[in-house]
């Protein structure tokens, strides 16, 4: 995205819930879009895959010319190809627009995909039967996370906060981010004892009492396995549950969703272009998404 000034929001990472804390935090001020130079900033400033199996892209979006700033675009653009990274921009305003002000052009240097959305226009979330159901399972979900370390009762409770922060905003984005927790891309290892111990068990061992919660300070060694195998078990049935009710939720959007109303919302957007060129790199998606 855009902003009236260049922050340097996160590194890239694979923990969604500092990146959800990120996100919630942003705002912008309006003011000149200097594209080339955020392109040139999250080229220099991430630290991106060499694999050439992975897919790496920018979303830029905005609504000021696309050659604002004293850094070429195109040579911004042209740095982002050599890398291997697809920049798609996406306009705010009317699509034709979106090209006399190089927003097109931008995305076609790196063969990424261009877009425009109407800026003015709400996200329409579409209430279903199902999201009430969700929420209660996300519910019983947090309570299979075990904390351990240092700073893993921080990290438990940044976990409470971002579910505030989806909430905050209705329970459609509740059960959203609850099926985001029930698949693989939510994985917690550096503070979560049950996914830690799939990687690793001898953390559960080797994990001292004091950095451990209250109801496992007095566990035997065996006990506490015992009991994150518990945990474990109980987060992958209800993870089945989750993705089970997502999937009649999505069903239900679909067919309550007008499609010009599908077609100005920006996630969906989004989704089609990562998944038009993830395609491309033979990358699956999971059922729901």
């Amino acid at each position: 995205m855009t902003l009236g000034y260049i922050r340097r929001v996160s590194a890239l990472t694979e923990d969604l819930d500092v990146m959800s804390e990120k996100l919630f935090s942003l705002s912008t001020n309006g003011g000149n879009e200097f594209c080339g130079q955020v392109i040139n900033t999250s080229l220099n400033q991430l630290a991106w895959s060499t694999s050439k199996a992975d897919l790496r892209m920018v979303f830029i979006a905005g609504n000021e010319p696309f050659t604002q700033g004293s850094v070429s675009y195109e040579l911004a653009c042209g740095a982002a190809k050599e890398k291997g990274v697809v920049v798609n921009t996406i306009y705010c305003g009317d699509f034709n627009e979106g090209i006399t002000l190089g927003w097109k052009r931008g995305a076609e240097l790196t063969d990424g995909a261009f877009m425009s959305i109407e800026q003015n226009s709400k996200t329409v979330y579409v209430p279903t039967p199902y999201d009430e159901q969700i929420a209660a399972l996300n519910d019983k979900l947090n309570a299979t996370y075990v904390y351990y370390g240092e700073s893993g009762e921080y990290r438990k409770e940044q976990q409470i906060v971002q579910d505030n922060n989806a909430a905050s905003y209705g329970l459609a984005n509740v059960a959203e981010r609850s099926f985001c927790k029930s698949s693989h891309a939510y994985k917690n290892s550096s503070w979560d004892l049950v996914d830690a111990a799939k990687d690793n068990e001898k953390v559960i061992a080797e994990t001292k009492s004091d950095d451990l919660p209250t109801e496992m300070r007095t566990m035997s060694i065996e006990q506490r396995k015992v009991y994150i195998k518990q945990k474990s078990e109980k987060r992958t049935k209800i993870q089945g549950e989750i993705q089970s009710l997502n999937a009649k939720r999505q069903e239900y959007i679909f067919k309550n969703t007008p499609q010009s109303t599908k077609d100005k919302m920006l996630d969906a957007s989004m989704m089609k272009a990562i998944k038009a060129q993830g395609s491309a790199k033979n990358l699956k998606w999971a059922e729901g998404c």
